[in-house]
């Protein structure tokens, strides 16, 4: 570092942060507390759907057909198996009609109908081919959390044995109540496994325990109070319940990298003799300024969320900013408190001293033995890199982009009852109703009719229609006022690509009133054009903020391109896994579930959202450092190079960490959170251990000194309004050595450890992985 970082100086937010560094805490632990009490409960009023584009043709016939005809949309479905009998045996039949009028006499309970009292047209879509099982199916009314309540009230009055028959529950109610409550426990479970694997993670990379409870400090406040932020939330909008594992992961995996990052620097200033504010401040000036910009950048990607109709989409934006600017202000006001209390104590209680002592011999190994050997190994990987650099970007490039291409088969499709586990019992009903029951039950395409018609009219258009290819059956109208209600049933599975082609055909038929679809593959097809619209102007956000933020960062306009491509690049490895291991069903037995054969149309913008930003916050981790060393020494092969040291185990502990979590986020038996969970922990780890580590360096390598180019206009607004992580930059030509590095393989390995070794103690106390 220059002299003038080394300056003890004092700035208005290290002061604002540390002048009563007991009473931020104090107010800290008050406002958690008061988190806990606003948050209690909010996973009760979180919903479960929210896949839908509310504005779309099938969303608004949904609606109208549950007002104008309430007893056609029924959401609850009873599986009534007679056994080894026949469900027209009279005895079966009996019972099945007691239990029809029973759930009818139901409160917040319409449309009950059953097989053994429906139109003999209809009668047969609710029996199973094989005669042993048939459907009674009604409708539970009122909001999700309502229907919910009296799912739970009647529920277990039904299901169960009946005298000669056995009564299974399902139906969309049944589903999306079991996917909220499964989604609720495995959460818990999952932070009973991160929890504690965390901590000891950190305790190996800080060594002492007292600096490795700091990341869980900041983590538990920071999701504390996001449960809270989305409770507020509930009161004006709908707000999935999936979001609550996304709260859970980043609010642990973006404390601790932000916490080792200010940790880390903190105890370098420490042991270069500091005292303890004149190392907040420097802390607050580099390494605070890096977790600002990442804290940025990551809330920019799930920003982009925001631009989707869709409110599962829009849910995880809400709680992914409210914990990433939770967990950025925790690390940046309440950790530098307790660091200015700690002192020279955040290296207290070394579990590592014993072990150590034991494996060296020596009772005086110290942690700067341990870093500096690992920053030697980061030291010898860029070497090898950057003196082979066209081989590693070529060849890096190529195997990412040989793991995307199973991408290139993806199916979309919807969230139905496979997302749950196969004994899960909504599943159970739904998969004997898709494998024993004729046509798709449940799957039908349905037509909202809306102004004044004839019987004839009705009669032609019904006539029209039901020549139309893969249309198996029509049955309607029902006719209330001026609106009338047909049901198409099509031929094969509810979503496959000839029902979506059906969809369209149905919308283009003319009729003398006004139609419009709906139905699960008109859901689908609504989502798809909803996402395909804005997903340009998301991408658009995404690209020109982070391109202005790390521009702001580097003042080099080459290094946000690099960035922004390279972050791009280092998903193709998670979205060819989604494919090949959820879609395709590879390892399905493994990791125990069940592959519907396509991908819910939210999940690869959701997982590219998330995995751009976590990717993002590293690179910036990265690159800040670099710019460093470039100002400092104005050499940019020693700057890649020490970049790569003194961060390169540092990220790589952040991503193991990160990993973990998504890790136990992915042991849910809900296969979207799995996917989510599971996709995001290979692609933070590709990008840390491979991107990071092989491809940026070698990237760096080919570019030289042009990485750090800018017109003079632009270097002009960055001198004004740019910052970075090191201090004043000192000219070139005043640095000695500066430019002088050649096309050929960067300096002797030997001389740098020796440069390094030279600059004093400030790696001392540091952990790099």
């Amino acid at each position: 570092m220059t002299e003038v970082n080394r300056t003890p100086r004092v700035g208005g937010w290290t002061r604002f942060v540390t002048a009563r560094p007991r009473l931020s805490l104090l107010a800290a632990l008050v406002l958690t507390a008061l988190a806990v009490l606003a948050g209690s409960g909010v996973a009760d009023r979180l919903g479960s759907g929210g896949w839908e584009d509310p504005a779309a043709e099938s969303t608004y016939a949904t609606r109208a057909l549950e007002r104008a005809f309430p007893d056609s949309q029924p959401n609850l479905v009873l599986l009534v198996g007679a056994g080894g009998a026949s469900v027209d045996d009279p005895a079966v039949a009996a019972e099945a009609n007691r239990l029809t009028e029973r759930l009818a006499a139901e409160p917040g309970v319409v449309g009950v109908g059953s097989y053994w009292r429906a139109d003999p047209a209809a009668a047969p879509a609710l029996r199973a081919t094989d005669g042993h099982e048939a459907l009674i199916a009604a409708r539970i009314t009122g909001d999700e959390k309502a229907m919910g309540e009296t799912l739970d009230r009647i529920a277990p009055s039904y299901r169960g044995a009946h005298g000669p028959v056995e009564v299974k529950i399902g139906g969309i109610v049944a589903v999306r109540h079991e996917m909220q409550t499964t989604i609720q426990e495995d959460l818990v479970r999952a932070e009973l496994i991160a929890l504690p694997i965390t901590l000891i993670l950190l305790v190996m990379v800080f060594g002492s325990a007292v600096a490795a409870l700091l990341p869980l400090g900041i983590g538990i406040v920071a999701i504390l109070g996001t449960n809270a932020i989305l409770s507020g939330l509930t009161a004006f909008t709908d707000v999935s319940v999936f979001a609550m594992n996304l709260t859970t992961a980043l609010g642990l995996g973006l404390a601790v990298d932000y916490a080792l990052f200010i940790v880390r620097r903190f105890r370098e200033e420490l042991a270069a003799g500091a005292d303890s504010r004149t190392a907040i401040g420097t802390t607050l000036r580099t390494a605070g300024r890096t977790v600002l910009f990442s804290a940025l950048t990551v809330a920019v990607s799930l920003a982009a969320m925001l631009v989707f109709p869709q409110y599962f989409l829009r849910s995880f934006a809400y709680a992914g900013m409210a914990v990433v600017l939770l967990a950025a202000a925790a690390a940046l006001i309440l950790l530098p408190a307790a660091l200015v209390l700690l002192g020279d104590r955040v290296n207290a209680l070394d579990l590592r001293r014993a072990f150590r002592r034991k494996r060296a011999g020596a009772p005086d190994a110290t942690t700067a033995s341990v870093t500096e050997e690992g920053g030697k190994g980061w030291g010898r990987t860029a070497d090898l890199v950057m003196r082979r650099a066209p081989f590693f970007a070529l060849g890096t490039t190529a195997v990412l982009v040989l793991l995307g291409l199973p991408f290139l088969g993806v199916k979309f499709g919807t969230a139905d009852d496979r997302q749950l586990p196969s004994s899960a019992e909504s599943h159970v009903v739904q998969q004997h109703i898709r494998d024993g029951f004729p046509g798709s039950p449940g799957g039908g395409l349905e037509i909202l009719a809306e102004g004044s018609a004839t019987p004839a009219q009705y009669a032609d258009y019904k006539q029209r229609i039901a020549t139309l290819p893969e249309v198996v059956r029509v049955d309607g109208p029902l006719v209330n006022g001026d609106k009338a209600y047909f049901t198409v049933q099509p031929d094969g599975e509810a979503v496959d690509e000839a029902a979506q082609g059906l969809v369209g055909d149905l919308r283009a038929t003319k009729a003398p009133f006004d139609t419009k679809v709906t139905g699960t593959a008109a859901v689908l097809v609504d989502s798809k054009h909803a996402i395909g619209a804005q997903l340009p102007w998301a991408l658009a956000f995404i690209a020109i903020v982070t391109l202005l933020l790390v521009f702001l960062l580097t003042g080099s306009v080459v290094v946000p391109l690099q960035a922004v491509l390279l972050n791009a690049l280092s998903l193709t490895a998670m979205f060819g896994a989604v494919v090949w291991v959820f879609q395709d069903g590879h390892l399905s037995g493994l990791l125990g579930f069940t592959s519907p054969g396509s991908i819910e149309t939210t999940l690869p913008v959701l997982m590219f959202c998330v995995a751009f930003g976590l990717s993002m916050d590293y690179g910036v981790f990265l690159l800040s450092r670099i710019k460093e060393e470039y100002d400092r020494t104005g050499d940019h092969d020693r700057a890649v190079r020490l970049g790569l040291t003194r961060t390169g185990g540092l990220i790589t502990a952040a991503a193991v960490i990160l990993a973990v979590v998504m890790v136990a986020i992915g042991t849910s038996r809900v296969t979207n959170t799995k996917m989510l969970g599971l996709g995001i922990a290979l692609a933070v780890v590709m990008d840390a251990m491979v991107v990071r580590s092989l491809l940026v360096p070698a990237i760096m390598r080919l570019t030289g000194r042009a990485t750090w180019w800018a017109p003079a206009p632009l270097r002009r607004f960055h001198d004004r309004f740019g910052v970075s992580e090191g201090g004043p930059t000192a000219p070139a030509e005043e640095i000695p050595g500066a430019g002088t590095e050649t096309a050929g393989a960067p300096e002797d390995t030997e001389d740098t450890e020796n440069t390094e070794q030279a600059e004093g103690t400030r790696d001392k106390a540091t952990t790099r992985g």
